[in-house]
């Protein structure tokens, strides 16, 4: 069986894991924490990064640093993980659902003007598959009704929008480094500030609401309960493990790349024939191959896909359902129709992507999947 993923190990997690225990700081903010947030700030030009437990604990610090209420309204894509709606909704939030582009899965830009109301706050554009949203419009629009932007970066480790990398345009950002995306710390997160007014509080809630990293940096000779916070700062051992990927990270990206070029020569032809449609990547973006996906026809061909690359031990899934359409938000949502993320939520499927794949895997998938186009 071909997998759908298989997490990388760069060979020296578990000696920089060791060397943490050695340390004798296991609890958070250490030595690991520190490279891994420093080479964030230095390479992208972040303001200010904090490793967090998971990308959802990153979006409930930017909820928090937004400073949403209840019925304060936030945008955000319906195709997109729960997470980028539920750290909202957690401060009371009422999610304004919008939808996709015809040929992307990124949120339409030129919809969210439209959904503005004197109670909108912010606006949350993830960007899927590593792929760039419109940023400059986004921006444009937040500007001019005063709303803050919290980049969903989950995917979008090493890819830019003109030349700016993901997650330093907005005011605020979250990645994640789960086992599924390019660089693993098997669960984890960061999140990215770019607006420094907001770095004081991101490391007091960042802390449990305590000024605790200002006491260890000696600029306060004690610390105390500040802010509403938690405990949202990983152990030393998940950051050993997150700095010994970062060290990979070119040769990463590079086979990641290879493996998406390869894929997209060998299924272009059939996506010319009209049997289904390959990314759109726009002139924009760059493309940091966290995924490789076809966008079927209808929701019965992806079924057949899917099943026929299983009968041919070759594991491919779908991904999310439309939010707005969930059991938990159904009932909350306005009522209007959102075409195309439910038309990438039908019809979209990924391919196995991973670093030990190979071209000779590739090619093997792209044989079958053209064995089943002509089929029919």
């Amino acid at each position: 069986m071909i997998p759908f993923n298989k997490p990388y190990l760069s060979g020296k997690e578990i000696q920089y894991i060791y060397q943490a225990v050695n340390n004798g700081k296991l609890s958070g903010n250490g030595e690991f924490t520190k490279r891994c947030q420093h080479f964030f700030e230095e390479k992208y030009g972040f303001k200010k990064c904090l490793l967090t437990t998971s990308c959802t604990d990153a979006l409930e610090m930017a909820a928090i640093l937004c400073d949403i209420k209840p019925g304060d309204e936030v945008i955000v894509p319906s195709y997109t993980f729960v997470s980028t709606a539920l750290a909202f909704v957690r401060q009371g939030a009422k999610i304004v659902f919008a939808d996709s582009m015809k040929g992307n899965p990124n949120i339409d830009a030129e919809q969210i003007e439209s959904l503005i109301t004197p109670k909108t706050k912010v606006i949350v554009p993830m960007h899927y598959a590593g792929i760039a949203c419109d940023m400059d419009r986004i921006m444009e629009i937040a500007e001019q009704h005063h709303l803050l932007v919290v980049e969903d970066a989950a995917q979008a480790i090493d890819s830019y929008y003109k030349r700016k990398p993901l997650g330093t345009i907005g005011h605020l950002s979250a990645f994640s480094f789960h086992e599924t995306k390019n660089i693993i710390s098997g669960e984890g997160g960061m999140l990215g500030i770019n607006d420094t007014k907001f770095i004081r509080r991101a490391e007091i809630i960042w802390e449990k609401g305590t000024n605790r990293a200002e006491f260890f940096r000696g600029e306060v000779n004690k610390y105390g309960w500040c802010d509403i916070g938690s405990s949202f700062l990983p152990s030393e051992t998940i950051a050993a493990f997150l700095w010994a990927q970062l060290e990979e990270l070119d040769n990463i990206q590079n086979k990641r790349k290879q493996l998406w070029n390869k894929y997209f020569q060998l299924l272009k032809p059939l996506a010319d024939k009209g049997c289904f449609q390959l990314p759109d990547i726009p002139d924009f973006a760059t493309n940091n191959a966290h995924m490789f996906y076809l966008t079927c026809n209808s929701l019965q061909e992806r079924t057949n896909l899917i099943k026929a690359l299983k009968d041919n031990n070759i594991l491919s899934v779908f991904h999310y359902l439309s939010l707005h359409s969930s059991e938990f938000y159904k009932e909350k949502h306005d009522g209007r129709d959102l075409p195309n993320c439910d038309h990438f939520a039908d019809c979209l499927v990924r391919l196995p992507m991973f670093y030990e794949l190979n071209e000779t895997d590739v090619s093997a998938i792209c044989k079958i999947i053209n064995k089943i186009c002509s089929l029919g």
